[in-house]
Parts: structure tokens; sequence; C-alpha cells
């Protein structure tokens, strides 16, 4: 019970600090086994673990198997038997072993650089719309829990060292509600290095080709700035910080849930209800 307790505490931790990571579970063994049906191991990406499913080379097997199912999302059902290590199996107890590995991906993550007025109002519809919430400021005073009360962390960080304080990984949507230009220039490349979503910058059109510029002179390619949403959002007319995090947090649910952005208004024949003919 103890070691199961541990297990789902980094479960549970997993989820509450946005990593990824794997459950292995045995479900069912027959004969000579090291560990019995319900064991259970969570995996980190680097290959650390919590609990254990037996030890040995089947072990490092499950391990790898969970590393695997991090990296691509999916659950599997894997099969070993404890037969003869010449044969190539991974130990001779004699028995058989079925192991759940399951995917435990993250919650998906906001991550706000900048919290000013807009980026406060991000923050705070990001939260209400569930979202794991990460704010984060270069200047004293801004990314706090007096500032913005519930968040789930923040940090003050230069821009270009957000990568070191933020595990960005592809459940994690940056949304950039920056100051201007010198510090888009050293955000957007630390950013582009990591496997987020959803890079979002907010600014005029004039701001970005600029930056694109000075970003390109630097040997960013284009290609890789294409990743970014600039200028953030999707228009709706936007004015008041609120709006304007409406416009930035649809533009978000739109790339996640792989929508058009385009309006679902329809108009059919007089008397017809959409699907239902009369």
């Amino acid at each position: 019970m103890k070691e199961d307790r541990a297990v789902f505490e980094a479960a549970l931790a997993a989820q509450r600090d946005g990593r990824p990571a794997a459950l292995a579970v045995i479900t069912r063994t027959q004969g000579s086994v090291p560990r019995q049906a319900g064991s259970k191991m969570l995996v980190w990406p680097d290959g650390t673990i919590v609990g254990t499913v037996g030890g040995g080379e089947m072990e490092s097997l499950v391990i790898a198997e969970a590393q695997d199912a991090i990296r691509s999302g999916q659950s599997r059902v894997v099969s070993y038997n404890l037969n003869d290590l010449t044969s190539g199996d991974p130990g001779i107890c004699g028995g058989t072993v079925e192991v759940f590995v399951e995917s435990l991906a993250p919650p998906p993550t906001v991550l706000v650089v900048g919290c000013g007025h807009v980026g406060k109002a991000v923050a705070e519809l990001a939260k209400w719309l569930e979202f794991r919430v990460v704010v984060t400021d270069d200047r004293p005073g801004y990314a706090t829990e007096e500032q913005i009360p519930g968040m789930d962390a923040y940090i003050q960080a230069p821009p270009n060292e957000l990568i070191e304080q933020v595990d960005i990984n592809r459940h994690t949507c940056v949304v950039a509600v920056t100051r201007g230009l010198a510090v888009d220039e050293r955000l957007i490349p630390a950013l582009l290095a990591t496997d987020a979503p959803y890079i979002g910058l907010i600014g005029s059109r004039r701001r970005w080709a600029l930056t694109v510029e000075s970003l390109a002179e630097r040997g960013v390619s284009r290609d890789d700035l294409a990743r970014v949403h600039a200028p953030i959002g999707l228009e709706l007319g936007a004015e008041t910080p609120k709006e304007i995090a409406i416009s930035i947090m649809a533009e978000v649910i739109m790339v996640l849930r792989h929508g058009t952005g385009e309006s679902m208004q329809w108009i059919g024949p007089p008397g017809e209800i959409a699907g239902q003919p009369k």
C-alpha cells in the first residue's frame, strides 16, 4: 500500500506540475513471476521510476515502452514470457506477465509571458477555462500571487531563460504579451526551440514584420517564424483587455481543437431546421 501511494502521489504531481509521465500496471500473470497483478510503476521521461513491476530485464523493457508511450501519447498492452534467457526472454521465472502502459499526458497549459493588463486578463480567462496556467514576467511584482491570484505557477525570469525555468512541451500554449521588439528578439528564438503547439505574440503587423526581419538577419528561418501566430488572436474587433483575452483564447482553443474560426451561422430554406427537413 505504501508503494502504491508513492506511485499515485507521483502521478498527481505530474498532473499538477504539467509533466508528462507513464503509468505501468501489471494486469495479468500466469505461473511464477516476480510481481503479481496490480503492481504499479510510474515512469518519467528520463527513465527514472517510482515503484516497480519486478526489476531486472523485464522492467527495463517496460521502462522503454513507457518512454515511447510518453513520446507518442499512445497507451499500449505488452506481454512478456519469462522462460528462457537464451531465447531472448527477459527472465527465467517460468511465467508470463501482461502490463498495461498508460501515457499520462499533462493537462494543457497556458504560459502567459508578460503580466500587464492583457496578460492578467488572459491568465484569468484561461484559468476559468480550466487550463493549467503559468504566468511569467521579467519585472518584479508582476507575476505574483498578489497581482494575479489563483494561478498554478509564478515565475520571474528574463525571456531568453524561460525554457530553463518552464517545461514547455507539446501540451503548452504560449501567449506572449510582451512590451516590444527588444524582448521579442530574445524570447521568440527560445520558444521556437520547444515543441509548443501554439506560440502567439501580441502587437501590430508592423511590429511583427520588424521582428521577423530582425530575427531572420540573425539566422532564424522564416519557416520556423511561420509557427508564430502574430498578431495574436482572432479578429473580433476587441478593444478592452478582457475582449482581447477572449480573442486570444479563442485562437488557442481553435488550434488545440483543430477548428477553423469561421462563423457557424446557418440559414436554411424557410421552415427547415438544420438537419431536420420539414
